[in-house]
């Protein structure tokens, strides 16, 4: 461990000792914490998609969650075509009861289920962030699902997702605002193609019904000029914004949107997207440690 900062800090041309600290070391004490049992309650399912490079920032990201929440929710972990099985049983080791799925198993029985889809059956072979559309629902075992990506960190309770959960709550898939309407077209062009879009819906941290989650949908919105062949990457986005607000679909309130700039503050959440990773470790992991890494 050591040889290897020691390799990264000489090719750094501007090195920062919090962050090779924070990302090289610290990240890694997580592993150390104790196993997180129990994730049995099937009133919503969590769902997580990591991969070989991201599945510690993973277990900070769940276990942050779990501290912070009253409910064990029952967890599925997925993993893309990095994920091998040694990590597949490492994730084990930190969450015994989650189900974890690799892709080895979940392509071909995805895959048997989307054989009359074709738009469905072509992006699921040829994207991997298309298994938040497809595998997610495929393997739900609940009524509800929470859409939760790897990058997430939960400082206090998340009180208003959890406020979805009442038996009086409005029943619509919530979402975590983006810092900016990030589609793979714009609201505007699915407007005049008569298919009406929420802005700035994330989904990177959410609650999605089971009843929003209509394959025959799917197929009809990846049809739409500009979903599917636009932006290659926020397609799955706006592919779950589609179904969510043609179901039903609200934002949770400013202080879960995503930002760029500044820290966490005293905000109970922070989703630390590509522009702000190195802050999930520098700021995120670290204001963490006395909670996650106590045992």
């Amino acid at each position: 461990m050591l040889g290897r900062i020691l390799m990264k800090i000489r090719h750094l041309p501007h090195y920062r000792p919090d962050l090779v600290y924070a990302r090289d070391i610290l990240r890694h004490q997580i592993l150390k914490s104790a196993p997180l049992s129990g994730t049995t309650d099937d009133r919503a399912e969590i769902h997580v998609l990591t991969s070989a490079h991201d599945w510690i920032n993973t277990v900070w990201a769940l276990k942050s969650f779990y501290a912070q929440v009253p409910y064990r929710f029952a967890l599925v972990i997925h993993g893309d075509p990095s994920l091998t099985p040694d990590l597949q049983q490492a994730l084990a080791q930190q969450f015994p009861d989650a189900r974890i799925i690799g892709d080895e198993e979940a392509r071909p029985a995805v895959l048997a289920a989307l054989a009359d889809y074709p738009r469905c059956l072509d992006i699921r072979e040829n994207r991997v962030i298309s298994k938040k559309i497809f595998d997610f629902p495929h393997y739900l075992q609940s009524d509800r699902l929470i859409m939760f990506d790897s990058d997430l960190l939960f400082f206090a309770p998340p009180q208003a997702f959890l406020d979805y959960f009442e038996e009086d709550a409005p029943r619509v898939n919530v979402f975590n605002p983006d810092v900016e309407t990030a589609y793979s077209t714009s609201p505007e062009a699915l407007a005049k193609q008569g298919v009406p879009i929420l802005p700035e819906i994330n989904s990177g941290f959410g609650l999605m019904h089971r009843d929003s989650l209509s394959l025959d949908l799917v197929e009809e919105f990846l049809g739409v000029p500009g979903v599917a062949d636009g932006h290659r990457w926020r397609f799955e986005q706006t592919v779950q914004a589609l179904l969510s607000t043609r179901f039903g679909a609200a934002l949770l309130p400013e202080e879960y949107r995503v930002t760029l700039t500044g820290d966490v503050g005293d905000k109970p959440f922070r989703h630390y997207v590509g522009a702000v990773r190195n802050q999930m470790y520098t700021e995120g992991m670290r204001k963490l440690k006395k909670t996650l890494l106590a045992n």
